[in-house]
């Protein structure tokens, strides 16, 4: 076996790449070191276990979701904090969304750099500058992440095949209010997701006050 310089950048970079292919269950340090042509214990001087790996995996993520200092692609440091709000959680979504397991890998993870803190610290400014106290903005923020990480998780979940919808309406017409809701309940993900963080955001105006935008 070829002998690889490696570091955690390459470690991380590899992992991803490979997420995509095997998924986080096939996702072992024993693939990653044969894809970089290593012997496994090589992994071992960079992360001391799986989970160190995950966390770096997901810092890469997120790096590449934000631009640099702050902020997400598309919306302005000056916009409104319901729009910065919005447009975090929708390149969120879409991140974790083009990697395969990716709720998995980045649910819960522990950051291991502070390049999230820029995008953080501009959310929070928008909302105190609303009149929002820096505590509840946070809790604010972190509820809306809860609902994107859970709405993508369940959205992964499903697998890549369609649900029929028609079939679980026949096999619940006993309960027709809740073989009618088929449709909402597995169906059109973009229009659910854009629905529920609308009303997400509605409840984080009206709990601390704030006006909407425009």
């Amino acid at each position: 076996m070829a002998t690889t310089r490696i570091d955690r950048a390459l470690v991380a970079e590899t992992a991803l790449r490979l997420l995509n292919e095997v998924g986080l269950d096939g996702l072992t340090l024993r693939a990653i070191a044969k894809e970089l042509q290593v012997q496994a214990p090589a992994l071992y001087w960079h992360f001391k276990n799986k989970q160190e790996l995950l966390d770096e995996m997901a810092t890469v993520m997120q790096r590449r979701m934000t631009l640099p200092g702050g902020g997400v692609p598309g919306v302005s440091p000056d916009a409104p904090w319901q729009e910065q709000l919005a447009g975090f959680n929708r390149a969120l979504r879409a991140m974790v969304l083009s990697y395969r397991d990716g709720a998995k890998v980045y649910g819960g993870a522990r950051f291991t750099g502070t390049d999230h803190a820029g995008s953080l610290e501009q959310l929070l400014g928008a909302m105190r500058a609303a009149g929002i106290s820096p505590y509840d903005a946070a809790l604010a923020g972190t509820t809306a992440y809860a609902y994107t990480m859970g709405f993508v998780a369940e959205e992964q979940g499903m697998g890549p095949e369609p649900f029929d919808v028609s079939a679980r309406a026949e096999r619940l017409s006993e309960y027709p209010l809740a073989a009618a809701a088929g449709p909402a309940l597995f169906e059109g993900y973009e229009e659910r997701f854009e629905a529920g963080l609308r009303v997400v955001i509605a409840g984080i105006e009206t709990v601390y006050g704030s006006p909407a935008a425009g």
